[in-house]
């Protein structure tokens, strides 16, 4: 870990695995069988639990608890305060570690400010959930998704501008790339 920043009032716990050019700020609390990928950044009072997996150029902003069940694939956006859970039906006096169900947040996926996302669901690549969201079902790749629950309203560009919602082949009008949109998916097109 020799070229992890470290601030000094972060924890991280022994057997974490932080890979190069990562960097971990004030009251970060990292358990040790946390995995993280190279060139990351965890915010002020960001927790990342033991059984999670991060990949690389992965950004947590301030105040994000990332619990145990949890994977985020290369370069995913947390925003600040948004929320995991890992157990669905949660009692104080019933023990359910046993009952974990496992989060998937797929590469590019961005996740706005204060949203939640409920345990046992796939964010699909490049997906956008909007500020204050709560996801409580699979998220299409590419999918902008907002409201409580939330629901999908359009589609967006892996450079993260909206694109139109029509079904058809359309042009991101910030990158140029194509996609093809259907009724339920948005894909890009190969020859881009």
């Amino acid at each position: 870990m020799s070229q992890v920043h470290i601030h000094p009032t972060a924890i991280v716990d022994d057997g974490a695995q932080i890979g190069e050019n990562t960097r971990v700020w004030h009251w970060v609390h990292i358990c040790g069988g946390a995995q993280i990928g190279a060139g990351c950044s965890f915010g002020q009072n960001v927790f990342v639990g033991n059984d999670v997996l991060i990949g690389d150029n992965v950004k947590v902003q301030n105040n994000v608890s990332i619990y145990d069940a949890v994977t985020l694939e290369d370069d995913v956006f947390c925003g600040p305060s948004m929320v995991f859970t890992n157990v669905n039906n949660p009692r104080s006096h019933v023990a359910r570690k046993h009952e974990y169900r496992r989060t998937l947040v797929k590469r590019g996926a961005s996740i706005g400010a204060n949203a939640t996302v409920v345990c046992g669901h796939t964010i699909g690549e490049y997906a956008f959930i909007g500020a204050g969201a709560v996801v409580t079902r699979d998220v299409p790749a590419y999918a902008l998704m907002v409201g409580t629950p939330a629901k999908r309203i359009g589609w967006m560009c892996s450079c993260g501008e909206r694109l139109a919602n029509d079904i058809g082949t359309h042009s991101c009008p910030s990158c140029g790339k194509h996609y093809e949109v259907g009724g339920n998916h948005c894909s890009p097109l190969k020859n881009d």
